[in-house]
């Protein structure tokens, strides 16, 4: 495999630790009636450069609903946001969606894959929106590789198993070198063997390239894989767990 992804992406213990992501006093309501509903309330905490987070919480609890607006996906009612230093919560949708995909990488419990295109291509796709170094085509066929799939290149996702459809959606996920890496439930479809086996992809990802990883998740078992979790309880951090693995309600 060609060398670019390791001389553009440092490993964990050679990047210095810094602050990729700010989130303050964070607060979400909804209009249902006359009433306003919480579904977040004063949520405040930090991410480090290299770190597996995982934001942990029951269906409900506004996890999911934080996840998006960290990802720019959506706008708190009250707080900041800020990424690598940008407060992402006072952008233009324009000068956001750059963000967006420029520091940013997506992962989906559904894979979100273009069915008619072939996994390098689909991992191409982000390329093609703003300005990126070399060839999209070259890039993906790495990515492909570092997640265990130059056999699959010209496959596209209907012949494909469901751990092999999200090992393509990390690598597009991974395609413009973003900061951040966010995965909402990246095992909700998968079933026990390969969602353990996309969690321990994520961790080697993590050691070789250096890249934050977000996880959105119901299960304990899933979070138990991070380095620190966030556990979120009725739209407030109930806890936040700097021990490996140790998540209870």
């Amino acid at each position: 495999m060609d060398n670019t992804i390791e001389q553009t992406n440092q490993s964990m213990g050679e990047a210095e630790q810094k602050i990729v992501m700010d989130i303050k006093n964070i607060t979400r309501t909804l209009p249902l009636g006359r009433e306003r509903i919480e579904i977040l309330k004063d949520i405040s905490f930090q991410i480090m450069s290299g770190e597996f987070i995982a934001i942990v919480g029951p269906s409900g609890s506004g996890k999911s609903t934080l996840l998006g607006i960290i990802a720019g996906l959506d706008n708190p009612t009250t707080g900041q946001v800020f990424i690598d230093g940008v407060d992402v919560t006072r952008l233009s949708e324009n000068k956001l969606a750059q963000v967006r995909n420029r520091k940013i990488g997506m992962v989906f419990q559904a894979f979100n894959l273009i069915p008619t295109l072939t996994a390098q291509e689909n991992v191409e796709v982000p390329l093609y929106v703003g300005k990126h170094k070399g060839s999209p085509s070259v890039r993906a066929k790495e990515l492909l590789t570092l997640v265990g799939l130059s056999h699959r290149l010209h496959h596209r996702p209907g012949q494909l198993s469901g751990g092999e459809q999200q090992r393509v959606a990390i690598a597009r996920a991974l395609a413009t070198d973003p900061a951040l890496v966010i995965a909402d439930e990246p095992t909700g479809n998968l079933d026990a063997r390969n969602g353990s086996n996309v969690l321990k992809l994520i961790s080697d990802l993590r050691e070789q390239t250096g890249k934050t990883f977000i996880i959105a998740t119901h299960d304990p078992a899933v979070a138990s894989h991070a380095d620190r979790a966030v556990r979120i309880v009725d739209g407030r951090i109930a806890e936040l767990d700097h021990t490996h693995g140790v998540i209870t309600q």
